[in-house]
């Protein structure tokens, strides 16, 4: 008896070692079969078109098939709970805008998933967000805006595409900062919002640069300021609200890459090594500038970081503003 409990640690020992070469081994392999990538948007906007772009450098990077999956519908909530519920091997991955990953936790009463959990990878890319007004709005500036905002209180009103969204939140942040008092009006999509603000039915919108720019061109909308640190390249006369006199302000719409909880580290490390090296590509970066869209990068670690900070942002505007969604 003796003999044997002496025996028990060194089998113990002998087991974890064990393990541990077959997931050394397993990680060595991935991928050895298809990874899937699903998109909890419809098809065509920015958050679809820059998985794909990045999908299809990893299909030829990896030799695997890459399949970028459409699963919309609850602000992003069912594709996430879909790959939150997938075995944390690498091969079922999220690809997303901030919603389903750091905001809708505090917007909804209760989640299928738990988006804390999920695992960071990468951060693909920055979209801008631009305060747009409509083309015949009196103020000519954002500093002229805050100024008839404050002259006239409730009298903005500013779209969104609905309770919750990214416009909306922005909206109630840069109200907070500059003491002036906006009237929501809160549309099913962006389309909508976008097609009453160019007609004059809004008046302002906090919309991501790559919606504002066909309008902004077609000189049917103004951008007044850009919500990220720098200007945007492709609207670089353009300045940031931080230039105007906000210094803490910021605003972008990101997209992400996530995997379920308890993935291991040395393929989330794989996966966002190959996007980096794939995010350097000139024609990626090409194709990513024309959505408006800035390639980001960088370690886990880093999106770990940035992630939190976000949540802690939007979690404050929310909490401040009382805002959730009852669905």
């Amino acid at each position: 008896m003796a003999k044997s409990l002496a025996l028990l640690p060194i089998i113990a020992i002998a087991t974890l070692v064990g393990i541990a070469r077959a997931q050394q081994q397993n990680t060595s392999a991935y991928p050895d079969h298809a990874v899937r990538i699903v998109v909890p948007f419809p098809a065509g906007g920015t958050a679809d078109i820059l998985p794909r772009i990045v999908a299809d450098k990893l299909r030829q990077r990896w030799n695997q098939s890459i399949v970028v999956e459409n699963r919309s519908g609850a602000g992003g909530n069912i594709g996430a709970s879909v790959v939150a519920a997938a075995d944390p091997d690498g091969y079922t991955l999220l690809a997303s805008p901030p919603g389903p990953i750091a905001i809708n936790q505090m917007l909804y009463k209760s989640l299928s998933y738990d988006p804390s959990a999920l695992e960071p990878v990468v951060i693909l890319a920055t979209v801008p967000n631009v305060l747009v007004v409509r083309s015949e709005f009196p103020a000519k500036t954002m500093q002229g805006l805050i100024a008839y905002g404050k002259a006239n209180p409730g009298k903005i009103t500013y779209a969104s595409q609905g309770n919750g969204s990214t416009a909306h939140l922005t909206a109630e942040l840069f109200q907070s900062m500059t003491g002036i008092k906006m009237t929501h009006v809160p549309y099913k999509g962006s389309a909508p919002a976008e097609t009453d603000l160019m007609v004059g039915v809004v008046d302002i919108m906090f919309d991501n640069l790559a919606s504002a720019l066909p309008a902004y061109n077609g000189k049917k909308v103004r951008i007044l300021a850009v919500g990220s640190q720098q200007r945007a390249a492709l609207v670089p006369d353009v300045p940031t609200v931080r230039e105007l006199g906000l210094p803490d302000f910021q605003s972008v719409t990101w997209f992400a890459v996530v995997a379920p909880a308890k993935t291991p580290p040395a393929i989330r490390n794989r996966i966002n090594e190959a996007t980096n090296a794939i995010l350097q590509m000139p024609d990626v970066q090409k194709e990513f500038l024309q959505q408006g869209a800035q390639p980001y990068g960088g370690t886990v670690a880093d999106m770990a970081q940035f992630v939190a900070g976000e949540r802690k942002r939007w979690g404050e505007v929310i909490q401040a503003a009382h805002i959730s969604i009852v669905e």
